[in-house]
């Protein structure tokens, strides 16, 4: 998926550059902050992609779904001529990051900057401490939010902070779970995805034949779609990456997808299948973005990849 490549390696320098200037200017502002044992943050700080941007799989007019994290003390002071705490520093940092990217210029803006996946959503603070983010997902996190965490990476930032960041997530989603609650779960929420976010025609997506009715396919959201090969992969890493951590060493659904055959969790046939059929719909929803259009085409284009998407949907005993 090279267009998605390109574009994923091109947001990662400019996010590597704005947060580098943002840096300069609240350090210059407040002084550096502090972590608890007294060292100077340089930074100390990360900036983490979910979604598309996180699987490597950003599309023309993406948004980028981010999370920052940091690891350094809330209460104490910066040691610049206007110090504030550490919770304000970084939240000033965030911010200026976020005006960074949106600002409208006269030649556009950057991107769209998604910030509800971090812990506690829009309710929540704009940057987490690494202890309060490794509260949150093992203690309060939703399975849906468990499913984005398998998508998300470190893109910028401190390489320390980084490495910490990879053990939580590795600890979060390599933990024993039960499948039948977890099967329940992802299929609830894919169902509500369908009925909200699919076209009207579509159905819940209760069996293999479920879209016959519909006049367009949305790419994204209708049965049989790229939702549902991502909630596929997303579910067979939460399930069985305790017993095969090497699901989790990657962020994308192609090598997620090539991890699964390699385990022997999925056919070799279905594995490959998915992958091709992902790539597919990727590349029919370039197209449609390059011409501003919407992410839906003919419903028969892809009636043939659709129904082979719900098998394997189904085989793995989501309803």
């Amino acid at each position: 998926m090279k267009v998605s490549d390109y574009l994923t390696w091109l947001a990662e320098a400019i996010l590597e550059q704005v947060l580098a200037l943002a840096w300069r200017q609240t350090v210059a502002r407040h002084g550096s902050p502090q972590r608890l044992d007294g060292t100077l943050c340089d930074p100390g700080f990360i900036i983490v992609g979910y979604g598309k941007v996180g699987g490597i799989e950003l599309g023309h007019g993406s948004d980028l779904d981010l999370v920052f994290i940091h690891d350094g003390d809330p209460q104490a002071e910066t040691d610049g001529a206007k110090p504030i705490d550490g919770a304000q520093f970084f939240t000033r940092l965030g911010q200026r990051i976020i005006h960074l990217l949106t600002t409208q210029t006269n030649s556009g803006q950057l991107y769209e900057v998604d910030m509800r996946l971090r812990p506690s959503g829009a309710s929540g603070l704009l940057v987490s401490s690494l202890g309060a983010f490794d509260r949150y997902q093992q203690n309060e996190a939703w399975t849906w939010e468990h499913q984005a965490l398998i998508r998300a990476r470190v893109l910028v930032g401190s390489q320390d902070v980084g490495q910490a960041f990879e053990q939580i997530r590795a600890n979060v989603l390599g933990r024993e779970r039960d499948l039948e609650k977890l099967r329940q779960e992802v299929s609830e929420m894919r169902a509500k995805m369908r009925d909200n976010l699919g076209t009207k025609a579509t159905t819940a997506g209760r069996g293999a034949n479920a879209f016959e009715a519909t006049a367009l396919f949305d790419l994204k959201q209708d049965a049989g779609g790229i939702v549902d090969i991502e909630f596929m992969v997303q579910y067979a890493a939460l399930a069985w990456s305790a017993q095969h951590p090497s699901l989790l060493r990657y962020t994308d659904n192609i090598r997620i997808l090539e991890g699964l055959e390699q385990v022997g969790l999925m056919p070799a046939a279905d594995a490959h299948l998915l992958r091709e059929v992902y790539k597919a719909y990727r590349s029919a929803a370039h197209r449609q973005a390059l011409q501003n259009e919407a992410g839906t085409v003919a419903g028969d284009q892809f009636a043939d990849e659709r129904r082979q998407v719900m098998r394997i949907w189904q085989a793995l005993g989501l309803n």
